[in-house]
């Protein structure tokens, strides 16, 4: 979408979304919950919009020469759809966070002190490639009564603006402010840049993506920022272990989708159960076409406890 004047309407968008965030803090229990399962109808009713809009996505990326896990990160199947659907029903059958009241302790002078859970405001995140983060994000900003404005990345525009649509549409079903979850509606990367520049709008910026990016935003934000570097997913088999859930877990971990940045990249092993559960793993990775390399750490060369493995 082109924007000829980007400073007005990012301007307009975080207007809109700090309007937005008082009622929907203020908003009961009840309301917010009825927002969320909305959504996750529509998520499961609505597929052949977003297949459309994903198709478009998906188009792009291979006529782009995108590598395949790339590519793989925004398709939304029905599978992904329905896990996206059920996360949502998951949070509304949650309590609510909003108002809890946490480590109480009565101080010698007889009173009580504690901390209350409120909502922060509004936090904008900035994203890249898998569109299921845009419903992640607004799931989680509708139930913990927060606005929200995302920033997802350009090669999965199509998805994010039909899955944002599908969020503002439930919100209005719940008698909520649309408003308070909105995508931005533009490539142009200096997009990102006024929105980490507008502490008027947005109390928090959570980017999510590689390091450059977090890097990136890091040092030219103006507001607060939540931020991750690097990361290594670890499946770890202890001592004592049910072998069968063991092999089950760690083909999960690493094999149910070998894209997202969650996937399990370092196996961990106690000496106890290696001789065990070693060949039944490999077995199930080489059933599915997946060879690892297997490597001791120093650690494990000191202490003898442990035996690494690395995707």
């Amino acid at each position: 979408m082109d924007i000829p004047d980007l400073a007005a309407y990012m301007s307009h968008v975080g207007a809109a979304a700090r309007a937005a965030a008082r009622p929907l803090a203020a908003s009961p229990t009840a309301r917010r919950d009825a927002a969320l399962r909305a959504l996750a109808q529509r998520l499961r009713t609505g597929g052949d919009a977003l297949q459309s809009a994903n198709a478009q996505d998906l188009e792009a990326a291979r006529g782009r020469g995108l590598a395949p896990a790339m590519v793989d990160r925004l398709r939304l199947g029905p599978a992904v759809l329905d896990t996206l659907a059920e996360g949502c029903e998951q949070l509304a059958a949650m309590p609510d966070p909003v108002g809890e009241i946490v480590e109480m302790r009565r101080r010698p002078s007889g009173i009580s002190v504690g901390r209350m859970r409120v909502p922060i405001g509004v936090f904008g995140m900035i994203y890249e490639s898998r569109p299921n983060v845009t419903i992640e994000a607004a799931s989680l900003a509708i139930k913990s009564g927060n606005a929200c404005i995302l920033r997802g990345g350009s090669e999965a525009m199509h998805s994010n603006l039909a899955l944002a649509r599908l969020v503002q549409s439930a919100l209005l079903e719940a008698s909520l402010p649309p408003e308070a979850v909105q995508l931005i509606e533009t490539t142009d990367r200096a997009a990102v840049g006024r929105l980490i520049a507008m502490p008027e709008a947005v109390d928090v910026i959570i980017p999510r993506g590689g390091k450059g990016l977090i890097e990136r935003i890091s040092a030219e934000a103006k507001v607060p920022v939540i931020k991750h570097l690097d990361g290594n997913c670890h499946t770890y088999v202890d001592e004592r272990v049910d072998l069968d859930m063991a092999v089950r877990v760690t083909d999960n971990a690493k094999t149910q989708k070998y894209s997202p940045c969650n996937a399990t990249e370092s196996l961990l092993v106690h000496r106890a159960q290696a001789e065990a559960f070693l060949p039944r793993i490999g077995a199930v990775f080489a059933a599915k076409g997946w060879r690892a390399s297997t490597r001791r750490s120093r650690t494990s060369r000191r202490m003898a406890r442990t035996t690494p493995m690395r995707s």
